[in-house]
């Protein structure tokens, strides 16, 4: 029998702020993460981009200073936001046996790998950090997550690039279902503005070049839009059993419906510009949860603010939803927090759950002329969902042509 799963608790630190409320307060308000780089090696580097969308609360307010000492930064995000979600929750009293962490990053310990590498060539072998394995591997974010809170069900990471977060979450719904565990810590962690990856996707002309005002620089869907925004942070979801929830008398937030993945076995970076394998995982992911097309009233668009990337959307959307996409009110959260990478689905689909909770649609900043080859209903201004059972998707692709869609349900 298919069990109903349902998220109770959030927790974030994101570009627009160090918990789940300032951020979502915050995007709200149509503010902008994007800021200038304050760090001497974007000028000793001559890097061709000098901003992106930093943490607004650095770790090392939140966290003891042992913890920072013994985290890559992708950790130390993914311990703020799991703790926050755990709390959120109410700290569930549960058997470390019946908890488990379902994880991601795109790219994980990037600072400590370099870092080190750095000191091996100008200190010698003896100056690197016993820790240094254990800090840059990308299971040490979920790991961590999972020593804090005792876990013990399994620690489980997906790296698919910019889809990994959302995987994540599909993955925790399947272990609930299967009986695996009452309850899942789900979400992703990013921490890589650093200055090779911003040199790498400046090289592959993805980023934004607006260096001379950083907050207008991500624009989905915009016809000026000229590449997206590098971010950082991490975003947790509580899941479980609706069943374990209503036992302990749970706040719900909103019914995780399930989702889907697919691969477009297209091209390591560029998407299918037809978007069919992007659509099956919308398809799929829908239909899995036992709903219908015409159910879906949001969407939390992936739109990276690419030129080929949001169109490739777009036209996965359109072979989905056909005439019934003109009564869909899209956002792309981006705009305002820049692109988390593989922390990017889990941040979105916190956004995702809190419109349904609290039945207002976050806007799309920046969207000051929509492309014509875009005809959606983005929202750029914070808007009412009207009606019960209201159906989201949550959209998130990746380079390798990584395809993941989660679906949710008002409570």
């Amino acid at each position: 029998m298919t069990k109903k799963i349902v998220i109770t608790g959030i927790g974030a630190t994101s570009p627009l702020g160090g918990t789940a409320r300032d951020s979502w307060n915050a995007l709200l308000a149509g503010e902008s993460g994007a800021r200038a780089l304050e760090h001497d090696w974007v000028a000793d580097l001559a890097l061709p981009v000098t901003f992106a969308a930093t943490a607004k609360v650095p770790t090392a307010d939140v966290l003891e200073r042992h913890e920072t000492k013994r985290l890559d930064p992708s950790s130390q995000f993914a311990l703020i936001a799991g703790r926050e979600a755990w709390a959120d929750a109410g700290a569930p009293e549960i058997a470390p046996e019946r908890l488990a962490v379902d994880w991601s990053t795109g790219i994980g310990g990037v600072w400590t790998l370099l870092d080190a590498w750095d000191t091996l060539r100008e200190r010698g072998p003896r100056r690197v950090l016993p820790m240094t394995v254990p800090m840059l591997m990308p299971n040490g974010p979920g790991a961590a997550i999972g020593m804090d809170l005792h876990a013990r069900a399994g620690i489980t990471t997906v790296v698919s690039a910019c889809a990994s977060s959302t995987e994540a979450l599909v993955n925790a719904y399947d272990h609930l279902q299967r009986g695996l565990a009452d309850v899942v810590i789900a979400g992703g962690s990013e921490a890589a503005i650093h200055p090779l990856p911003i040199a790498s996707f400046a090289a592959m002309q993805a980023l934004s070049r607006r260096n001379d005002d950083p907050s207008i620089a991500s624009r989905p869907y915009d016809i000026g839009r000229d590449g997206f925004v590098l971010g950082e942070g991490a975003a947790a979801l509580v899941v479980e059993t609706e069943e374990h929830a209503k036992a302990r008398g749970a706040r719900i937030y909103a019914e995780l419906l399930g989702g889907s993945v697919t691969s477009d076995a297209y091209h390591i970076t560029a998407p299918d510009p037809e978007g069919s394998a992007a659509a099956r995982a919308m398809i799929a992911a829908i239909e899995g949860a036992g709903a219908r097309l015409s159910d879906v009233r949001h969407v939390n668009a992936h739109a990276t603010s690419t030129p080929v990337g949001d169109i490739a959307e777009y036209n996965a959307l359109k072979r989905v939803f056909g005439d019934l996409l003109d009564g869909i009110a899209v956002t792309a959260t981006k705009a305002s927090t820049g692109h988390l990478l593989g922390g990017a689905g889990a941040i979105e689909a916190m956004f995702t759950v809190l419109a349904l909770h609290e039945r207002v649609i976050p806007p799309t900043i920046n969207l000051t002329e929509q492309d014509p080859e875009i005809p959606l209903d983005v929202v750029t201004s914070p808007r009412a969902i009207e009606g019960d059972d209201v159906v989201a998707i949550s959209n998130s692709f990746g380079f390798g042509g990584h395809n993941a869609v989660a679906a949710f349900r008002s409570a």
